[in-house]
C-alpha cells in the first residue's frame, strides 16, 4: 500500500471522493508522525493504482504533500 499525505483536510476528503468515484480502493488513516504534513489525514491506496492516482491528482488539481511508500519501516517519497 502507498500513502498520500495532504496539507489540508479539504484536499484529503476531495481526494478520497475522487478515488472512490474512480473505483480505486482507498482507506483514510491518520498521517504517520514520520511524515510532516499540514493535515492529520492521509489516504492509503494499492501500489498498482499509482499511475491512475497520479493522473487524477494532476487532472483534478488536488493539492498533496506527497505520495509515500513504507520501505524497511521508513516512509520514502515516491515522487
Amino acid at each position: 500500500m502507498l500513502l498520500m499525505a495532504f496539507d489540508s483536510t479539504q484536499q484529503a476528503l476531495r481526494a478520497e471522493m475522487l478515488l472512490e468515484y474512480a473505483d480505486i480502493e482507498n482507506d483514510m488513516c491518520p498521517t504517520p508522525k514520520e511524515i510532516t504534513a499540514g493535515c492529520a489525514l492521509s489516504l492509503e491506496f494499492p501500489e498498482e493504482a499509482l499511475l491512475e492516482v497520479k493522473e487524477i491528482v494532476r487532472s483534478e488539481k488536488v493539492e498533496i504533500r506527497g505520495i509515500y511508500s513504507k520501505i524497511d519501516g521508513k516512509y520514502v517519497t515516491m515522487e
